[in-house]
């Protein structure tokens, strides 16, 4: 399957993009003692790194592709008129454990074309791993093809198991005992995007996560689904906006995941 044009000019630029992104992600990162934090609210915050990455991602962005929207965490959503393609960015999804000085953080672009997730990719520059997806092509690791864990259940791996502040312990203990009643076993690394890249990739059996914005997952939706994996709805209602709930696994997992999830 071949791309339109338009969305082919996109992906090749956003490919180079999150490269560069990355490389200035990684240039703060190893400096990470002397950055600059800021609080967003319980368990949340915002080093100058995330806003020097997504300014710049921005403007490259503005300055190529002018006529589409730009969704990003820091900066909001800036809406062009009578656009109907969005860029949603994460400049640093994990930004807790960067600024902690744990390698488990990367960045992540997505690009949404009327209601339909076209690409995404998610660069974790500390670890050298890139992962991209698109719609007319298989989802890969650093260029080479990826696949979802064989397993049959959650009892046959490891389940990343997503929270949040924006979700209460009374909205995560049930779905962590129901893991584990399943047989199965819970991580978290503190990115979501690099989660749900390890269940493309077949680490982890499957990630199911309450709630969790967008800019936080759709890069990382276009490797699964280009990956094969099953994942629920995400874009429905106002998720790009205010987020939604996420269940992603291999096809023979998912039934299995939702239920636990609830």
């Amino acid at each position: 399957m071949l791309p339109e044009p338009d969305l082919a000019r996109r992906y090749e630029f956003a490919s180079t993009l999150i490269e560069d992104a990355g490389r200035l992600a990684l240039d703060y990162f190893r400096r990470v003692g002397s950055l600059t934090i800021h609080s967003k609210g319980l368990q949340d915050m915002a080093s100058e790194a995330d806003l020097a990455v997504e300014a710049m991602i921005r403007d490259r962005l503005r300055d190529r592709f002018g006529e589409d929207s730009f969704l990003g965490e820091e900066s909001g959503l800036d809406r062009a008129a009578g656009s109907a393609g969005i860029w949603v960015v994460d400049p640093i999804d994990g930004t807790q454990p960067f600024v902690c000085g744990l390698p488990n953080w990367c960045v992540s672009i997505a690009y949404v074309h009327g209601d339909e997730l076209s690409f995404g990719l998610v660069n974790n520059p500390a670890a050298h791993e890139l992962f991209a997806g698109a719609l007319w092509q298989a989802a890969t690791r650093n260029n080479e093809e990826i696949r979802p864990h064989g397993g049959a259940s959650v009892a046959d791996g490891l389940t990343y198991l997503g929270a949040s502040p924006r979700v209460g312990p009374e909205q995560v203990v049930p779905v962590l005992d129901r893991l584990m009643r399943a047989g199965g076993m819970f991580v978290r690394g503190g990115s979501g995007a690099l989660g749900l890249c390890d269940v493309a990739c077949g680490r982890l059996v499957g990630y199911v996560e309450p709630h969790i914005n967008s800019w936080d997952c759709l890069g990382a939706i276009a490797v699964l689904r280009s990956a094969g994996c099953s994942v629920n709805d995400y874009l429905t209602g106002d998720a790009l906006l205010k987020g939604n709930r996420i269940v992603a696994g291999p096809p023979a997992i998912f039934d299995e995941l939702d239920a636990i999830l609830g």
